[in-house]
């Protein structure tokens, strides 16, 4: 196995003391995708490693690097519902607006999988929620389709 083998190998296990030796040992790694394009921070983030994603951003991890579908570390949290993990890659400088390639946004995520307190706090961080994806939908269209009135009073107040 190589290094990029294992270090996404102990990415998904979580093992923070052996991703730290890999990337010291050879930082280039910081910025490697496996097969799917993910980066050791989209891995980290997707797996809700909160240590591990801490550690990548102070080792300078690009927090908006795009996986293979267009997808970035915060969209996968807001997929996932990891708060804390969300609010360190935005404090982290992650764009909240950013589209994937089916032009789905972070908040987009947020909204279809329930996930009220992510969502809030993308709308406090300026995420644009006129935004549509490749279907023609906004937050609030995919809210509205769902019955969820929590959330579409949250949208109507941004």
């Amino acid at each position: 196995m190589n290094n990029k083998q294992e270090l996404f190998n102990q990415i998904r296990s979580g093992n923070l003391e052996a991703v730290q030796k890999l990337l010291n040992n050879d930082p280039a790694l910081l910025e490697v995708k496996d097969e799917r394009g993910s980066t050791p921070l989209l891995l980290a983030a997707y797996y809700g490693h909160t240590d591990l994603v801490v550690f990548l951003l102070k080792k300078g991890a690009k927090v908006d690097a795009l996986d293979g579908s267009g997808n970035t570390a915060l969209m996968g949290v807001c997929f996932k519902g990891y708060t804390d993990i969300a609010q360190k890659l935005i404090d982290a400088g992650a764009n909240v607006s950013q589209k994937n390639a089916m032009g789905a946004t972070c908040l987009i995520y947020a909204v279809t999988f329930n996930r009220k307190d992510i969502a809030e706090m993308l709308l406090k961080h300026g995420a644009d929620a006129s935004v549509k994806d490749a279907r023609g939908n906004t937050a609030m269209d995919l809210v509205k389709e769902q019955g969820n009135t929590e959330l579409e009073e949250l949208l109507k107040q941004y």
